[in-house]
């Protein structure tokens, strides 16, 4: 079945160094921004809040379906995956503009049961000029069945060229939220996280690991696009492997797991 889509919200905000040298801190990463530098890929993130009343938020802290995201009946989210297109750089210190519309929206039967599938397309601007185009998969699905058997995840690859651990705590968790002002409540709250959405744990965002295989990549050059899908959620517990080869990155779990595949083009 397929869904009314189109609708479109603005916003503008500054990119100022203080939300950017924040993020730099939480991930352990050195230097400092300044009014002009480029700012890393990836983090306008942290701009362009989307602030609600508590009565204006859902059962999961997100903002609630509805606008512009429409109400597809189902009350799990998560972000699937997402595609970047980086034209420009932005300027930390100089306003930006941001316009989302609803790209798509699906509403399927898998095997698990019923799916939705949200595309949204961001387009951030400076000035006269596109810098940002970022299309973001979002995915929602019914309350898990404690009795049915877990789906088996992917098994990662083993032959990267290089790899790096990465550990996660709920500090870390805490601050990435903050920052992105991501109110998901599988991130810091346990008892919500394993309760009510059945997890083993707080989950890593996506978003979050997406970010480091992009970091990563930009070791080499500057990236010109960025493409990311989840496979698997990881947990704060858990010590995930950051891998690459050539122009494939992939984040493997503690077991062997897959949790994201994401391809670069430099």
């Amino acid at each position: 079945m397929q869904d009314d889509h189109g609708a479109m919200r603005r916003q503008t905000d500054v990119m100022d160094a203080a939300r950017g040298n924040a993020m730099l801190a939480a991930l352990g990463l050195p230097g400092r921004l300044a009014e002009g530098d480029a700012l890393p890929p990836f983090f306008h993130q942290l701009y362009f809040w989307e602030a609600q009343p508590p009565e204006k938020l859902g059962r999961d802290g997100h903002p609630k379906v509805g606008d512009p995201i429409p109400d597809m009946g189902l009350p799990r989210r998560m972000w699937a995956g997402g595609q970047l297109t980086f034209h420009a750089p932005l300027r930390v210190g100089a306003r930006a503009q941001k316009t989302s519309t609803v790209a798509a929206a699906t509403r399927k039967t898998g095997r698990s049961g019923p799916l939705a599938f949200v595309t949204l397309r961001h387009e951030i601007s400076q000035g006269d000029a596109l810098c940002v185009t970022e299309l973001q998969d979002l995915v929602y699905r019914e309350d898990p069945d404690p009795a049915a058997p877990r789906p088996v995840p992917p098994q990662a690859a083993t032959d990267e060229d290089i790899a790096a651990p990465a550990t996660f705590n709920p500090t870390l968790l805490f601050r990435y939220s903050a920052l992105t002002f991501n109110g998901h409540r599988i991130h810091y709250d346990r008892a919500y996280a394993s309760e009510v959405e059945g997890y083993d744990g707080l989950v890593v965002h996506g978003p979050l690991l997406a970010q480091l295989l992009l970091l990563m990549a930009e070791r080499d050059a500057p990236v010109r696009a960025f493409s990311f899908r989840a496979t698997a959620p990881l947990m704060d517990v858990e010590t995930a492997m950051l891998c690459r080869k050539g122009g494939a990155f992939w984040v493997r779990g503690p077991d062997g797991r897959q949790c994201m595949q994401a391809e670069v083009q430099w």
